[in-house]
């Protein structure tokens, strides 16, 4: 069958619409619709190929399988009609249905001048010689967008501004990041706020057991990043002491075969040490990078959390513009096309972490997805229905310079070469969807120009 993508557009947006309870012929392709109103975004579609039309699909099959056909007692392309008409008769007008309604569809839905916006479910019954063959299409369309008045929506932008405390915060993770492990004096015991050199050895059942074992291992204290109870019965140990330490598995522990079981480990201690942060200096900015002193990198600090602050606020006040036309405006859309949307989502995520996860924990990933993700599919899809609309009211326009100065930013972003970008691009049909993609954010950042926002006055 034809979908939404392969459908020919081109037909569609050149003639108007035909309305519910009106039918509309090319009497060339033998060929009539007539056109069905199933709620505001199904049309349905009976369509009537005619009798000539038919006749010629049963003759080209006829031929097609005189050709092929070898039949004992006739020589190949021989065979009389009457006898493949008796060995094939049964059969045939099942693949000659299908290959009526492939041919036809186009050429119905772009009489029609509807374009679907997702696979357009068929409905038909085999032909036969000599008559019409019926069958009826039902689709989705685009929905009819009132808008609501577009100037002074409400938008929140939050506040950007950074204050010391965040600058401040930043540099104490720098120096945190820059520690390094120093050994304490002989005979220290071990708090939460050490970490540990040691090396291990598990057993289950007396048997050592695969990854239960270990050398020169590094524990942080407090961490929580071994098994529950494990960090904890360190506590107190001091250099060259050996430990036993018995821990129970989680019942939903990522090892199958450990799950539930309880496990006994020797535990050398090797050392006690302490995170030692170096001192905040001139010397400490230098050591970090291409910075001459300490206020030079407080500087760099501010400017980028400064940066990264107000993109996002600026992302937030787009985001609060939008929900308030999404929640201002009310139309119908169809479940075929809320569907085609949560498919796309679902390859976007499968493409991202492909390689990246176990197949079985992939699909499981993909199955919750498709369980959660219907709403916010729906979602994108009224939001890229309206923002068409606003874009179709303010007459905005992408040109063929603006997309390819997009085209050199995404290049130059992947560190592709900008003219084999752009023929990937081309070759993979992405050209139109940039465009698209472009006009919505043109679309987007009128109502933001024209919202009325507000931006709390504290941080």
């Amino acid at each position: 069958m034809t979908s939404a993508d392969n459908a020919p557009e081109g037909d569609a947006l050149n003639r108007e619409p035909t309305a519910p309870g009106e039918a509309v012929a090319d009497e060339a392709a033998s060929l009539r619709v007539e056109v069905g109103e199933d709620g505001p975004v199904v049309r349905t579609l009976a369509v009537e190929v005619g009798k000539k039309r038919v006749d010629r699909a049963f003759d080209r099959a006829y031929r097609d399988l005189r050709r092929s056909a070898r039949v004992k007692g006739f020589r190949p392309g021989k065979t009389p009609h009457s006898v493949l008409e008796r060995m094939y008769g049964p059969t045939l007008p099942a693949e000659i249905e299908r290959q009526l309604v492939s041919e036809t569809l186009p050429e119905a839905v772009g009489l029609a001048g509807h374009i679907p916006l997702a696979e357009p479910d068929v409905e038909a019954k085999p032909p036969c010689p000599g008559e019409p063959f019926h069958y009826t299409v039902r689709l989705e369309i685009r929905p009819e967008i009132e808008l609501p008045d577009l100037v002074g929506l409400p938008g929140k932008r939050p506040n950007s501004e950074v204050g010391e405390a965040e600058v401040e915060a930043q540099l104490d993770g720098l120096r945190e990041r820059s520690a390094q492990l120093v050994e304490e004096s002989e005979g220290t015991e071990a708090g939460t706020d050490h970490v540990l050199k040691i090396d291990f050895q598990g057993r289950i059942d007396g048997e050592l057991f695969e990854g239960g074992s270990g050398e020169g291992v590094e524990v942080e204290l407090g961490s929580d990043r071994f098994i529950p109870g494990f960090e904890a019965q360190l506590v107190g140990a001091v250099a060259g002491e050996d430990r036993t330490v018995e821990v129970g598995f989680p019942e939903d522990y990522a090892a199958e075969d450990l799950r539930g079981k309880t496990a006994e480990f020797t535990v050398q201690v090797g050392a006690v040490c302490r995170r030692e942060k170096p001192e905040l200096d001139d010397e400490f900015a230098k050591d970090l990078g291409d910075f001459e002193s300490l206020a030079e990198l407080k500087t760099r600090i501010f400017e980028d959390l400064q940066k990264e602050r107000e993109r996002t606020a600026d992302e937030a006040l787009r985001r609060s513009v939008l929900d308030a036309l999404v929640d201002r405006a009310v139309f119908e859309i169809g479940p075929a096309t809320v569907g085609r949307q949560l498919e796309a989502q679902l390859a976007s995520l499968k493409q991202r972490f492909a390689g990246q996860v176990p197949e079985e924990v992939m699909r499981e990933q993909l199955q919750r997805a498709r369980e959660e993700g219907r709403e916010s599919a729906e979602r994108r899809v009224r939001e890229r229905f309206l923002l068409d609309a606003v874009a179709n009211d303010r007459e905005i326009a992408i040109g063929d310079d603006e997309l390819e100065a997009r085209l050199h930013e995404m290049a130059s972003a992947q560190g592709a070469d900008v003219a084999q970008f752009e023929r990937a691009a081309r070759e993979q049909g992405w050209i139109e969807a940039i465009r698209a993609e472009m006009r919505e954010e043109r679309a987007l950042q009128h109502l933001v120009d024209e919202a009325d926002v507000q931006e709390p006055s504290e941080p």
